[in-house]
């Protein structure tokens, strides 16, 4: 009898072992993928009917499905809008998108209620990729756009914007011609983005490349950026970003700003511009806060490293006296508060005379500027000069120019910009 209790019990023990085992397998498997492709939702694909409702079906039933999901966007030419692509997905852990089509926009503009074209709104582990097209078709809106002409206007819609989304990746897609920004990052964390290519025409106004706004843990790297205003524009409320690998032109360069402009406003901290091309634009490396700011906010701690400038008008470039109207009516100084900026291993050549510019604020002075191994010749072969006011840089390593005469009276030569 004993001998059979103690066989049983081993028995008990073993299959308890087994079960475990099993369910720590269970446990560990990876999360089930589920795949949507928008041709099985009733797309047209022709380029001419509006292929809105099955891309909203599809993102929907993605939506709410649960794992690993995939919306699949075949070959073909869609046409989408204004439709928003919004969020929480709770129960799905990564979203990926895999464009490989071309999808244009609407070019009736009464159909667009808000700024944005196509809009992802509060969703987590979204992925977009598969090298397809966003065309914003702006070429016919351009006209319209009165931004570019007077203070009060409203702004053409931005062709792709991500809104309050988390851990978000964007890479290998394409966008053409859009009526404004190519792509805004509004309220994100965490977002990556890699690999694009934004065309517009040099002429097209306000296209930025991508904008940046109250974002946090940013990372832009090898992309191409071809466009009629800012490759890369930084608004205010960002902190931790890396821009690294861009090439940049035409355009009007690198810009931290406008800033200053408005109460609601917050701080940017913590930016890194790294390895950058630009080539042929109206600027350079760039921070330029408005006269007469609303309220006091900081931008601190701001590195651009390692750039190559090839005939661009103004290389260098702090603006604390930014009008891009003919009549701004105050003149104020600038109440943002500029601290720890570095200009590192900056070199090539200027389009005009002056290569570095640095316009502070007379109320709040920059502070702490230093410019580091910095060799920047006029395009003719002669010596560039610097323009400085309301700041003392210091100087490390080659710096050329490096003495700064007594400043211009206006700094800013662009049309309007956001």
């Amino acid at each position: 009898m004993a001998q059979l209790k103690v066989f049983a019990l081993l028995v008990c023990v073993s299959l308890c072992a087994f079960n475990a085992v099993a369910d720590e397998g269970k446990a560990a498997a990876p999360a089930k993928s589920t795949t949507f492709n928008v041709g099985s939702y009733g797309v047209k694909a022709d380029g001419k009917n509006d292929d809105s409702n099955g891309f909203l079906k599809a993102w929907e039933a993605a939506c709410k499905s649960s794992g690993k999901v995939k919306i699949q966007i075949p070959n073909g030419t869609y046409k989408l809008g204004p439709i928003v692509f919004s969020g929480p997905c709770p129960n799905v852990t990564t979203l990926s998108i895999v464009h490989k089509g071309i999808i244009k926009a609407s070019t009736n503009l009464g159909k667009y209620k808000t700024d944005a074209w196509i809009e992802f709104s509060g969703v987590t582990g979204l992925r977009i990729s598969g090298g397809g097209t966003f065309d914003g078709q702006g070429e016919s809106t351009w006209s319209q756009n009165s931004c570019s002409k007077q203070k009060n206007c409203q702004a053409l819609p931005v062709s792709v914007k991500f809104i309050n989304t988390n851990d978000t990746v964007v890479k290998k897609i394409k966008s053409i011609n859009p009526k404004f920004f190519h792509m805004a990052v509004i309220g994100c964390q965490k977002f990556r983005g890699s690999s694009l290519t934004l065309e517009a025409p040099e002429t097209s106004p306000n296209t930025d490349g991508i904008h940046l706004e109250k974002s946090t843990d940013v990372k832009i790297t090898d992309t191409d950026i071809r466009t009629g205003d800012d490759c890369i524009s930084i608004g205010h409320g960002n902190a931790d970003l890396v821009i690294a690998r861009i090439n940049c032109g035409p355009g009007h360069g690198i810009s931290i700003g406008s800033l200053g402009k408005y109460a609601y406003e917050k701080d940017v901290k913590g930016l890194v511009i790294r390895d950058i091309n630009i080539t042929g634009t109206l600027n350079g490396v760039r921070i330029k806060t408005w006269e007469d700011s609303p309220v006091s906010t900081v931008v601190a701690n701001i590195t651009f490293q390692n750039i190559t400038m090839k005939n661009v008008s103004n290389p260098i470039i702090i603006d604390q006296m930014y009008c891009p109207w003919k009549n701004c009516g105050t003149k104020a100084p600038s109440k943002v508060k500029l601290s720890d900026i570095l200009f590192n291993g900056i070199r090539g050549t200027s389009a005009t005379p002056v290569a570095v510019t640095l316009i502070c604020s007379q109320g709040y002075p920059c502070k702490n500027v230093s410019l580091k191994n910095i060799n920047l010749k006029y395009i003719n072969g002669s010596d560039a000069t610097a323009v400085c006011a309301h700041v003392n840089p210091s100087y490390s390593g080659t710096v050329l120019p490096k003495t700064c005469t007594a400043p211009i009276t206006t700094v800013s030569s662009s049309t309007n910009e956001f």
